[in-house]
Parts: C-alpha cells; sequence; structure tokens
C-alpha cells in the first residue's frame, strides 16, 4: 500500500520519469536580428532545458537543439549597450577586466552576449554545462546544420516586446 502511494501523484496517475530512450530531441532555429537580447535568453533557456515539454524531466538533458544566426544585429534595451559590462578575472592579484556589451558586440565574438546571456539562465553544474553544449550561436546568417532540417521559431512574434528597431 505505501509503494503504491509513492508511485502515485495527487491525480491518481503514476509520475512520468523521462529514460535517455523517451528522450526526443529536435533542431530549432532561431534568427536573433532586431531581438531583445534578455527575451531572447530566457527563450532559448527554456528551449535548451526542455521545460516546455510535456515529458520535461528535470534531471535529464530533454531540451531541443538550438541555433541562432544574426548574433551581431541584437538589440539592448535603453542605454545597456554602452552601460551594460562584463566582467572577468585573468587569475591574477587585481586581475579584474571589464568589457562594455558595444565593444563586445562590435568585435571580433558578438556571438558571446547572447552565449553569456544563456548560460548564465541555465543551472549550474555538470547537466547545465550539457544542455549549454546544445546551442550553436553564429554572427552571420549562415551555420552549417542545414542537414539537420531545423525548424524555424519566429521569436518576434510571440510577443511584441521580444524586438526592438535598433
Amino acid at each position: 500500500m505505501k509503494t503504491e502511494l509513492n508511485e502515485l501523484n495527487m491525480f491518481g496517475n503514476k509520475t512520468f520519469s523521462a529514460k535517455e530512450a523517451d528522450i526526443d530531441k529536435k533542431w530549432i532555429l532561431i534568427d536573433a536580428e532586431g531581438l531583445v537580447v534578455g527575451r531572447l535568453a530566457t527563450l532559448i533557456a527554456l528551449r535548451l532545458c526542455g521545460k516546455h515539454k510535456p515529458t520535461f524531466t528535470a534531471h535529464m538533458d530533454c531540451g531541443d537543439n538550438v541555433i541562432v544566426i544574426n548574433a551581431e544585429k541584437v538589440v539592448f534595451t535603453g542605454r545597456k549597450r554602452e552601460q551594460k559590462v562584463y566582467y572577468h578575472h585573468t587569475g591574477f592579484p587585481g586581475g579584474i577586466k571589464e568589457r562594455s556589451a558595444e565593444f563586445i558586440l562590435d568585435g571580433r565574438f558578438p556571438e558571446r552576449v547572447v552565449e553569456k546571456a544563456v548560460q548564465r539562465m541555465l543551472p549550474r553544474g555538470p547537466l547545465g554545462r550539457q544542455q549549454f553544449g546544445n546551442l550553436r550561436v553564429y554572427k552571420g546568417s549562415e551555420h552549417p546544420h542545414s542537414a539537420q532540417t531545423p525548424a524555424t521559431l519566429d521569436v518576434a512574434a510571440l510577443n511584441p516586446k521580444n524586438a526592438r528597431s535598433a
């Protein structure tokens, strides 16, 4: 009797826990041109974790593979492009370094702005690192994943606040 109560949830059904064979990973393509960074990052993090699926299991990597193109054309709201600061430490005493979002977006690797925003929304630990590995960000409109036939997700159409004109 006690084991039956542990296996049943409040609706009388058994709790579903996804196994490796139950997981169906899809490929999603997102065009980031004119999209707000934070809103884009939350949607990508949700897709990478798999929380949009009814078969979501917290301890498994059941999210989708996400491809982001045109990462150099993302926008910030307000004056964040000039005022937002990214810090990193060299490991030496007094080695704190800072860069503005504008410096990074105008620099050699503008896709790092989107990568950092998503990475900081994923859980810390081995599962978060595995989920982050399912993200591919490209600064231009070309990507080498056409063989996976990714489904296009129009983020701007989901909410009018998701897109801004620069």
